[in-house]
């Protein structure tokens, strides 16, 4: 049983994610919560509105959310009729991040599944702000989704490594189930000007080589000192249909997360986006 949190702002992307993602899991049974978090409507309005009706904008608001979550509730279960998968509904006043992390824990979430941009994203920035703000916060897997993708049958997945990272075997399960459930082939790239692996490096190799024994898998080398130039590469080069990475203490990715943004780096992502939190959860 798997479960899969998708917060959502009622925006065309948003219900793009949600058509992904019941396909991308539609093999295997799951639980699914909507999530909607309503604080930073119910602050805009405030600062327009006296104090003492407060409560009563909060309840208003509340109100129209669960609304607007039961409708996409029946949406979901026209275009996915799926008897594996269960819909729950949560509306909460709460921020985005704060509402999603408290949800992943609760519940014991496998996967947040989001668009790469909400409602009121710049068309021009690969992520919105709330998309980043879960894939750098939220302690739980994030698929991010384009908002034109609708190809929801990878068939080729690029997993970027330099076999230093932590690996927790229940987030590379979720992926090993993915490629498994669509023949899929997973291209392990390491990038470096160093032709040979450390004794710690070949440890954690074999490690992804035993945990993906039932996939198809392929280890390929760059040897480059430009990583962000090499994923882009590859990528271009490769009918890649998702890109896996992991958010980790000291990695590439947090690099990108924390010390600028992913636009100012280069680190260009139109096809779907699986980070991996080796964070503590």
């Amino acid at each position: 049983m798997q479960k899969i949190l998708m917060p959502t702002d009622f925006s065309e992307n948003s219900l793009n994610a949600i058509k992904y993602a019941t396909e991308l899991f539609k093999h295997n049974p799951a639980e699914i919560y909507l999530l909607h978090a309503f604080a930073d409507e119910v602050y805009e309005a405030k600062a327009r509105l006296a104090d003492e009706i407060f409560n009563e904008l909060q309840q208003k608001t509340r109100e129209r959310a669960e609304h607007e979550l039961a409708e996409l509730r029946k949406k979901v279960i026209e275009f996915s009729p799926n008897p594996k998968h269960t819909i729950h509904t949560i509306s909460e006043f709460g921020l985005l991040v704060d509402a999603t992390n408290n949800w992943v824990e609760k519940e014991n979430i496998d996967v947040v599944v989001m668009g790469t941009k909400g409602k009121t994203a710049d068309t021009k920035l690969t992520f919105g702000s709330n998309t980043l703000q879960v894939i750098k916060y939220v302690k739980c897997p994030v698929l991010a989704i384009p908002a034109v993708y609708e190809d929801v049958h990878p068939k080729n997945l690029l997993f970027p490594t330099d076999f230093l990272l932590p690996y927790k075997r229940r987030e590379l399960k979720l992926v090993s189930t993915i490629a498994r459930c669509f023949a899929s082939k997973v291209d392990f790239l390491y990038v470096s000007k160093f032709p040979t692996l450390s004794l710690r490096q070949q440890d954690n190799k074999n490690f992804l080589e035993a945990t993906f024994s039932e996939n198809k898998v392929d280890f390929k080398q760059e040897y480059n000192t430009d990583v962000t130039k090499a994923i882009n590469t590859f990528i271009v080069e490769n009918p890649i249909d998702m890109l896996v990475m992991i958010n980790t203490r000291h990695s590439y990715l947090e690099n990108i997360l924390y010390q600028s943004t992913i636009e100012k780096i280069g680190l260009h992502i139109d096809i779907p986006f699986l980070v991996l939190q080796n964070l503590p959860r």
